[in-house]
């Protein structure tokens, strides 16, 4: 990434990390950090922060994904952005917060506000910080999963696309139906498993299709249920969160699911 020359940060940014990257994959949220920072952006990680209540509140549980809701509202107050290398919790607070908190008037105003300044990661590199990736090299062929909160409800598409224009010796090759639900969709891989085995199944065959090396997404969730489909179905292709590109430091970590039983 270019080198900023900036003596004062661009504005505050806060990292909410998310769930799956504070469990099971810190990695992803020490590249967003990097990123962020090499954009010329001071960058918090709020301790106080916690789930963003999506699996609440697409199980219908709406009393625990407002209680959840307001604590991140307050987790979060006082930043200029709010960054989130995810989709699907980008899409939780920026679409359903103003939703689920609208009949309580203070909180919904706090809730429209919280949603103005939260980006998911590769939109904001690209339609804020107006990054141009350069000096990093990843040599191979990779594909990109669209996933479905990212794209349909942040119109993440282009953005990623761009960005991973820039690494030096990595070949994109898009698969076939890469807009098509890969079957993780959070509660919704336990409810309807073999919905979701058959949809993960027709992913993986599209990725083989494309000789790709390294499949990429923005959503750790679809990578953990891709990697692992790819693994159980003994295929020989790597998978990373586009943070762990962009930021260089895929090849320092090993990939989504190696060495897991």
């Amino acid at each position: 990434m270019n080198e900023q020359t900036l003596t004062q940060p661009r504005g505050t940014v806060a990292l909410f990390a998310t769930c799956l990257v504070d469990l099971f994959r810190p990695s992803v949220g020490f590249a967003s950090a990097q990123l962020l920072e090499q954009a010329g952006y001071a960058v918090d990680v709020p301790e106080a922060q916690t789930c963003c209540g999506q699996p609440a509140y697409n199980s219908g549980d709406r009393k625990h994904a407002k209680a959840i809701a307001k604590q991140v509202i307050e987790s979060f107050r006082g930043y200029d952005y709010v960054v989130v290398p995810s989709g699907s919790c980008g899409g939780t607070i920026t679409t359903h917060y103003p939703d689920l908190l609208r009949d309580e008037a203070s909180w919904a105003q706090a809730a429209r506000e919280l949603a103005g300044r939260t980006w998911e990661l590769t939109r904001f590199l690209v339609e804020v910080a107006h990054v141009e990736i350069s000096g990093v090299q990843l040599d191979g062929v990779t594909t990109y999963h669209d996933s479905c909160a990212g794209l349909r409800e942040l119109g993440i598409r282009t953005q990623p696309r761009q960005l991973l224009a820039g690494v030096e010796g990595l070949e994109l090759r898009e698969m076939a139906d890469t807009d098509v639900c890969c079957g993780f969709g959070g509660t919704f891989c336990v409810k309807y498993p073999e919905i979701s085995e058959r949809l993960v199944s027709d992913k993986v065959s599209n990725i083989e299709a494309t000789r790709a090396d390294l499949v990429l997404a923005g959503d750790l969730g679809c990578l953990f249920n891709i990697a692992g489909r790819l693994k159980r179905m003994d295929k020989p292709v790597r998978a990373y969160h586009i943070a762990e590109v962009l930021a260089g430091t895929a090849r320092t970590v090993t990939a989504i699911g190696e060495g897991e039983a």
